[in-house]
């Protein structure tokens, strides 16, 4: 992953694109769209829609671990992601089952209020942050998304929140989305 650029107005454009985007793919999707496999997951539609909520709810969750972590001894940040690397197996089964029970608690009826306040507090978060508190950093276990990296500032947490939603915006199967993409192709 590149790391994001301190450009605070492109980080609240990508929170925002994400936003619009995924209002109107809830509003557009059909019963139908939302049973209907996804491509290259497991999840149905709906299912992998509360995926990509989730990224962001995580991305909210771990921001202040960066502040706390990237305070410790380099010593203890370094042995912090060794233990969560050698969990892989178990987030991997988390990862699928959180999708499958968090599609049924916040179907897509929920999901777009709660990506809505999920969003805002991201807004507000950073706008928060001082330049300083983008820039700090701390360990990523690497196995457990392609878009974590080894070292991840907190600007890049926020940018990361986006290329998560944009990699897996591309696995949605909806008949009603003809565009599959809200700024550009990672296929």
């Amino acid at each position: 992953m590149e790391s994001a650029p301190l450009d605070r107005q492109s980080l609240h454009a990508e929170l925002d694109r994400a936003a619009d985007d995924f209002r109107q793919l809830l509003a557009e999707a059909t019963a139908q769209d939302l049973r209907r496999a996804s491509d290259g997951t497991r999840w149905n539609n709906e299912q992998l829609l509360f995926h990509m909520l989730f990224g962001f709810l995580i991305v909210r969750a771990l921001l202040p671990l960066v502040g706390f972590v990237s305070r410790m001894p380099h010593a203890a940040q370094s042995g912090f992601t060794k233990p969560l690397n050698m969990a892989q197996r178990p987030f991997d089964t988390v990862n699928y089952w959180g999708p499958v029970i968090g599609a049924k608690v916040f179907n897509h009826k929920r999901m777009g209020r709660r990506l809505d306040r999920v969003i805002a507090s991201l807004h507000r978060h950073l706008d928060a942050d001082s330049h300083a508190a983008l820039e700090r950093t701390m360990p990523y276990p690497t196995s457990w998304d392609p878009f974590f990296t080894a070292q991840m500032s907190r600007a890049d947490l926020y940018h990361y929140a986006y290329q998560h939603y944009e990699f897996h915006r591309h696995q949605l199967t909806l008949a009603t989305d003809t565009d599959q993409t809200t700024s550009g192709s990672m296929k």
